[in-house]
C-alpha cells in the first residue's frame, strides 16, 4: 500500500520501465533544435565546423544514430586537434567509431552502422612503393 502512493507520488506507473534502455542512452535534451528526420538515424551528415563549440552538434548528431562526416579545414590545427580528441571520446562512449578519410576528414558512426573497407593515406602509399632494396613477393 506504501509503495502504490510512493508511485503516484513520484508519478510511476505500472506500465513505465524503471530500467532506462538502449534508446534512452542515446537521446539528448536538445533534440527539439534537430529536424525529425535527422532524429530518425541512419542518415548521414556532411559538417565542416569552424569553432571547437561546433563539436557539441557533432555529437546530437551521434547520439541520434546518424553518421557524420566531418571537414576540419575550415578551423585551425589547433581547434581540429581538440575536436578531433573530443569526437574519439563520444565516438568510443557510444560503442561507435571514427575512421580518417582524406585530409583533415573524419567519418563518426554511431554503434548501429558498420564501416567496411579502410583508406589509406598517400604517405602510407608511398612508403609502400618505396621497395628499391627489398625484396618483393609476388
Amino acid at each position: 500500500m506504501a509503495f502504490n502512493k510512493l508511485k503516484k507520488w513520484i508519478s510511476i506507473d505500472d506500465d513505465d520501465n524503471l530500467v532506462g534502455d538502449e534508446d534512452e542512452y542515446y537521446t539528448t535534451g536538445k533534440e527539439a533544435t534537430l529536424k525529425e528526420t535527422e532524429k530518425s538515424g541512419n542518415n548521414m551528415i556532411l559538417l565542416e565546423p569552424r569553432a571547437y563549440s561546433e563539436s557539441t552538434q557533432i555529437t546530437d548528431h551521434l547520439k541520434n544514430r546518424n553518421s557524420v562526416v566531418v571537414n576540419l579545414k575550415r578551423v585551425t590545427s589547433d581547434q581540429a586537434q581538440r575536436i578531433i580528441d573530443f569526437l574519439s571520446g563520444v565516438t568510443y562512449a557510444i560503442g561507435g567509431s571514427m575512421q580518417k578519410i582524406g585530409i583533415g576528414i573524419y567519418l563518426c558512426t554511431p554503434k548501429n552502422v558498420a564501416v567496411q573497407g579502410k583508406i589509406t593515406d598517400d604517405a602510407d602509399k608511398r612508403s609502400k612503393n618505396n621497395t628499391d632494396d627489398e625484396e618483393l613477393d609476388w
